[in-house]
């Protein structure tokens, strides 16, 4: 057996692949498991959004608050090419949020987080600004605010690929089957997609399964405890643009919940989400029919031109992993995250809640109690650094863009803006000295190329069409259906000769 590892985590998605990447950068031996591929549940499946949440006040989420809205910025810093500061309309309702409690609201959200790169809030004449077009005419006021847009799936991946890069193993399609404490290590087996049995000692446990935390704990670990989570179904369909503008709403219904309606890769419209009980297995979340047509009356209360069921082209849903706090709704539970450190023996720590935007902060909490009982090399070192690709300024991406497009002529636009968006300072590096579209190989459709796909399975951790078309990147809204089974094909016999090079 090798050398143990100084953590071993469970879980490949946006919380564990961030607690990797910090402690990878901090010095310690890292393993990481993931049973399917990156962000393949919850952390693909969120409405994409670094925000701090602004109905969490209503619940007196304070620090919750507080603390997302001070890594808004933060992470935008480290991140441009997969964030970028988007503007949301919250028009106002009568009947429902009276005026001045949105005002006290907004106020709120743009102080208590010392906003610096984000404009504050400013209030609207629908009557008058583009953003009341495409509503009913009832409407005449609005607030506006700042929070950020993130590719989420891609967020994950980079946090693995910069964690790989500091010296981090990353499995994935690797199964933990069982974990056993001896003496003072954990005797962790895994179950490889090829058959491949392995056991890997390490030193501490880290369980950042998400919705399979509790799970993991009774399950796979054979522990008890009194511990529990509330798994909520949040589910989000997408439809074709429904306007013409670059900036979201933020609906509020008269059942207290609100939704979003977001410009989502240049032709559509993302509206969500959901807030209900999920009593399935988390691998069974459904956009059900009922949560489809809630979304689509929800919206179709504002805008006006209705929105239905035969409008909607996609729909996704995942299942956040709630610490169980009592609440009585699924809407109120909280978002917070709870860390519990189990040292009946070799550490366990068992992480429960979060959200996307605390991520960073919730991996420096999980190392400072790590610290309690391991030895930790060096200190918190994540905030502001970038992941791979964003090392240029917030406002830099029209002038990446550009200079991808003088390098490499035959790109369009569009095309070029995509690769940025993707691969940041990168995106040069993944068409290599490409001087026409037909250097870059086999093309897949939807500007998808075989020079891509390879970079994509060598760098990105991808294997199969599902995870480049849905993760890596949503081009499965533009592909066919014969043109991601043909990509299908592809891998799978690149996969073949990669095992087996003589044949």
């Amino acid at each position: 057996m090798d050398k143990p590892a100084d953590l071993f985590i469970i879980g490949g998605g946006i919380n564990g692949c961030g607690i990797a990447r910090d402690a990878a950068g901090r010095g310690l031996k890292v393993t990481l498991a993931e049973m399917g591929d990156l962000a393949q549940a919850t952390s693909s499946a969120s409405t994409k959004l670094f925000h701090g949440g602004l109905r969490y006040l209503e619940y007196y989420e304070f620090r919750l608050v507080r603390e997302a809205l001070r890594e808004r910025e933060t992470l935008l810093v480290a991140m441009p090419h997969i964030a970028w500061p988007l503007r949301f309309v919250l028009p106002h309702h009568r009947g429902l949020r009276p005026a001045w409690l949105l005002r006290l609201g907004l106020f709120l959200y743009d102080h208590l987080g010392g906003r610096r790169i984000l404009p504050g809030t400013r209030t609207l004449d629908l009557r008058r600004d583009a953003a009341g077009a495409p509503l009913k005419p009832g409407f005449a006021r609005a607030f506006e605010y700042s929070d950020c847009w993130v590719e989420d799936s891609r967020l994950v991946v980079l946090n693995a690929r910069d964690a790989a890069l500091r010296g981090a193993r990353i499995l994935t399609r690797a199964r933990v089957t069982g974990a056993e404490r001896a003496a003072d290590l954990w005797l962790v087996r895994l179950s490889h997609a090829d058959g491949r049995a392995e056991t890997v000692a390490a030193r501490a446990l880290v369980n950042a399964a998400g919705p399979w935390a509790g799970e993991i704990v009774t399950g796979t670990l054979r522990l008890t405890s009194s511990e529990r989570i509330r798994l909520v179904r949040g589910s989000h369909i997408v439809t074709r643009r429904l306007f013409d503008h670059d900036r979201a709403y933020i609906l509020q219904g008269s059942d207290g919940r609100v939704v979003f309606a977001i410009p989502y890769e240049t032709d559509f419209t993302l509206i969500g989400t959901t807030d209900a009980e999920h009593l399935g297995t988390p691998a069974e979340a459904r956009c059900t029919e009922g949560e489809r047509d809630y979304l689509c009356r929800f919206v179709s209360d504002y805008f006006a031109r209705p929105v239905t069921p035969a409008d909607v082209v996609w729909s996704y849903s995942g299942v956040r992993p709630l610490y169980d706090d009592g609440a009585k709704s699924a809407t109120a539970a909280t978002r917070d995250y709870v860390l519990s450190l189990d040292t009946r023996g070799a550490p366990l720590l068992n992480v429960y809640g979060g959200k996307i935007t605390t991520y960073r902060k919730l991996a420096e909490a999980a190392l400072a109690r790590i610290a309690t009982v391991l030895p930790v090399p060096q200190g918190p070192w994540t905030a502001r650094a970038p992941l791979p690709g964003g090392g240029f300024p917030v406002d830099g991406v029209p002038r990446l863009v550009a200079a991808l497009r003088a390098a490499h002529p035959f790109l369009t636009e569009r095309w070029a803006l995509r690769l940025v968006r993707a691969y940041g300072t990168e995106a040069g590096e993944v068409l290599g000295g490409a001087r026409s579209a037909a250097d870059l190989g086999r093309a897949f459709g939807a500007t998808l190329t075989e020079a891509e796909v390879r970079w994509l399975v060598a760098r990105e951790f991808a294997r199969t069409a599902e995870d480049i078309v849905w993760r890596r990147s949503k081009l499965g809204l533009r592909m066919s259906a014969a043109e991601i089974a043909a990509l299908d094909r592809f891998l799978t016999e690149e996969m073949a000769h990669a095992q087996h090079p003589g044949r």
